[in-house]
């Protein structure tokens, strides 16, 4: 019987001859948060400046792209690495435009009010609100998606409709992981409330990573010469597969603990946990290097 080909690589290098353009997950991927990743940054600095490639960076965070600029030039993570960034709050952005004239209430810190710049959105409290936004916790460090059930009941019960700018569950700060505004739309969802989600692994945000790559190739590339790299199996993983896009799967983030020793990752159960989530990869690695 033939033996499926290796799943797990040495590093982008490996794949980059198959690819005009690689769509990059950001934290956990690039940074963790605190620090950025010295050879995840080399890997698409090599893949751009040696290989030719297009780098666009895909990240469910929920604020616009200049927002996310300043952030990852603070982390260390240098700016000419990428092409492009293409954030969740863009996509959330887009559509918010379009229903600019129902009131807003808000749930999420203080910093992800770049958001709404420029929108012409009124951000209104509880009482007044037609429509919900959620960017994360008010405090990820110490609020539990528990602590916001009893507002979210009042507000699926007025059927307000919830839209969340950021799908991840929990992303690593540092060496700790915290919870992000995808736990609260699945407990706003599991209450009965209506919720849309535009960031991965839902389409929009993959149209307009797609789209970028395009402009910046001055042409159409083929979804079959794009490799996606992430690490997030319900986020950037689903995602790539449910829209037709190779990917390269970040072991060593926030799935790390499940595959054994994370510097050197049991193939066997990464090839597993791919089959019970119904996904699968190109390939592997456990940390984005060349």
């Amino acid at each position: 019987m033939t033996q499926p080909a290796p799943l797990l690589v040495s590093g982008l290098s490996a794949l980059a001859p198959s690819y005009r353009a690689v769509l990059c997950d950001v934290w956990g991927v690039l940074h963790n948060g605190v620090a950025a990743f010295p050879e995840a940054c080399e890997a698409l600095a090599r893949f751009r400046h040696e290989a030719g490639g297009i780098a666009v960076l895909i990240t469910n965070a929920p604020r616009p792209t200049s927002s996310v600029l300043k952030q990852l030039e603070g982390l260390g993570v240098p700016l000419d690495v990428f092409d492009d960034v293409v954030t969740s709050g863009d996509v959330t952005r887009g559509l918010l435009s379009a229903t600019r004239e129902q009131p807003v209430f808000h749930i999420g810190p203080a910093r992800d009010l770049t958001l709404f710049e420029d929108l012409d959105i009124r951000l209104v409290r509880e009482e007044e609100a037609e429509q919900v936004v959620c960017t994360g916790f008010h405090d990820d460090e110490n609020e539990m998606p528990e602590d916001y059930r009893p507002l979210l009941e009042r507000l699926a019960a007025r059927g307000l409709p919830f839209l969340c700018a950021n799908p991840d569950i929990v992303v690593e700060r540092g060496n700790r992981l915290v919870w992000c505004a995808g736990a609260i739309a699945r407990l706003y969802e599991d209450i009965g409330g209506a919720v849309t989600i535009l960031g991965k692994p839902h389409a929009p945000i993959y149209e307009e990573a797609v789209a970028r790559v395009a402009k910046i190739a001055g042409e159409q590339v083929a979804r079959e010469q794009i490799l996606a790299i992430g690490d997030g199996l319900p986020t950037d993983i689903r995602g790539a597969v449910a829209n037709e896009i190779d990917v390269l799967f970040i072991t060593g983030g926030i799935h790390g603990a499940d595959f054994g020793p994370v510097e050197a990752p049991d193939e066997a159960l990464v090839r597993r946990r791919l089959a019970e989530e119904g996904l699968d990869a190109r390939a592997a690695v456990p940390h984005l290097r060349w």
